[in-house]
């Protein structure tokens, strides 16, 4: 009986160590990315897109990095669209933006990273 007893006190601390229930009914909004980073960002990964796609044609090595690089946009948009979706989560809204940030960063060290790939 004793060890049902810790048992039981065991799973009940389990379940308080989670996270506590958001205030109210839904919580506080996420905040929204400003359009000037999302701007920021839309325009770095493009010119990574463009200047890695220009220097495919010169150096066969960049054309894998220039395919993979067409799909970073697209991800960046998919980020952005579930961030501004009204039926995600603020969690999810949280874990967009930090995707697309994660993305744009991606984009401006590659681009720091061509001319040492041979890229004028």
């Amino acid at each position: 009986m004793r060890w049902l007893l810790v048992l039981l006190a065991c799973a009940g601390c389990k379940r308080q160590a989670d996270a506590p229930p958001p205030p109210g009914p839904e919580g506080p909004a996420a905040p929204v990315m400003p359009a000037s980073e999302v701007r920021r960002g839309q325009d770095a990964c493009k010119a990574y897109v463009d200047q890695v796609c220009a220097c495919a044609d010169p150096v066969p090595a960049m054309k894998q990095p220039c395919a993979l690089a067409r799909a970073l946009p697209e991800a960046m948009q998919v980020g952005l669209d579930v961030a501004t979706n009204p039926e995600s989560s603020r969690r999810d809204v949280l874990q967009a933006e930090a995707s697309v940030r994660k993305i744009v960063k991606e984009c401006i060290e590659q681009i720091a990273r061509l001319p040492a790939a041979g890229c004028p």
